[in-house]
């Protein structure tokens, strides 16, 4: 599935997602990615899907929305790997410029020690940039990086990018319990932010099945300190996410399952979240149970809550 949804997402409304990325190809396998770890990592850049192809699809599903008097608010690059990979993005990006919707790129950032991935960015409309810590020892233990890549390289990156970059640019940072949250990182994470000076900084927690199965959330206390410690010393917005609001305004299609699929396609979703979907269209719980013996959602707990995920291998 290479264009999915519209999905509902806090920061970008209702956003209709490009899957330019084959799973799992990624310069990282971060201990906390909901997609699980990374089973082929690369930095060298290369073609995946034909962006004609990927705007075929994107001009269908505008078409498909139109006849249901709706509207998308976001094109948004958010995959099933680290988007800047693909060495079409540049051009992809240009080719659904014409449509009118707005561009949303979300990218752990780690190729941006590149020119031509800061110029692919450009014509982007939003883009947010992973910074999960900001010396390299959490860098390795957080992101697990793939072994080409120099932080200081990718945090110099960042800081270039964010000098010529005209859209709106936030920052997003998962903190992982005993990892990330202490406040000598948390510090230096700050004086990152301050020097990349994004429009908001988002901290997020692992609230969805993580790669490693010790990854715990940081607790409310470290976050509230983060959000403080950030705020005070880059005087940047700040933005908890902690994956608690119930999630509403899904688009509905005709066929529930090809629904469940798109959601699921951006994150994994909870049972209640499900259930209160399928009631809404008076759907049968044997939705579910076909998608699972299909092998196109795969089922598990996580914080004691059970999750839908999508089987990205299927």
């Amino acid at each position: 599935m290479i264009v999915y949804g519209p999905v509902p997402s806090r920061r970008l409304g209702q956003s209709i997602g490009i899957n330019n990325i084959p799973p799992k190809i990624c310069s990282y396998s971060c201990v906390y990615c909901q997609l699980g770890r990374t089973n082929q990592m690369q930095v060298k850049r290369q073609a995946f899907y034909s962006p004609e192809d990927i705007c075929r699809e994107a001009e269908i599903k505008l078409k498909q929305l139109e006849t249901e008097n709706k509207q998308a608010d976001y094109f948004s690059f958010v995959p099933d790997g680290e988007p800047t990979l693909d060495i079409n993005l540049g051009k992809t990006i240009e080719l659904l410029k014409p449509y009118n919707t707005k561009i949303a790129v979300i990218t752990n950032a780690s190729l941006l020690w590149m020119d031509e991935v800061k110029q692919d960015l450009m014509d982007a409309d939003w883009v947010s940039l992973s910074i999960d810590a900001a010396d390299e020892d959490t860098w390795h233990k957080i992101d697990r990086p793939h072994g080409m890549l120099k932080h200081q390289n990718i945090l110099k990156g960042i800081v270039e990018f964010s000098k010529s970059f005209r859209g709106t640019l936030v920052t997003e940072t998962m903190l992982v319990e005993g990892i990330n949250d202490q406040e000598a990182c948390i510090e230096k994470i700050a004086e990152q932010v301050a020097l990349v000076q994004p429009q908001k900084a988002y901290l997020l927690v692992p609230t969805r099945p993580p790669a490693e199965p010790d990854v715990k959330r940081a607790s409310s206390d470290s976050l509230r300190n983060a959000a403080a410690i950030v705020r005070g010393v880059s005087g940047t917005d700040v933005e908890c996410i902690t994956g608690d609001e119930e999630e509403e305004g899904f688009f509905f299609t005709e066929d529930i399952a090809d629904d469940i699929i798109s959601i699921a396609s951006v994150h994994p979703i909870r049972e209640d979240i499900v259930e209160s979907l399928l009631e809404k269209r008076n759907a049968n719980r044997s939705v579910i149970s076909e998608l699972i013996n299909q092998g196109s959602l795969i089922e598990y707990t996580y914080e004691g809550k059970k999750f839908y995920k999508r089987n990205i291998h299927k």
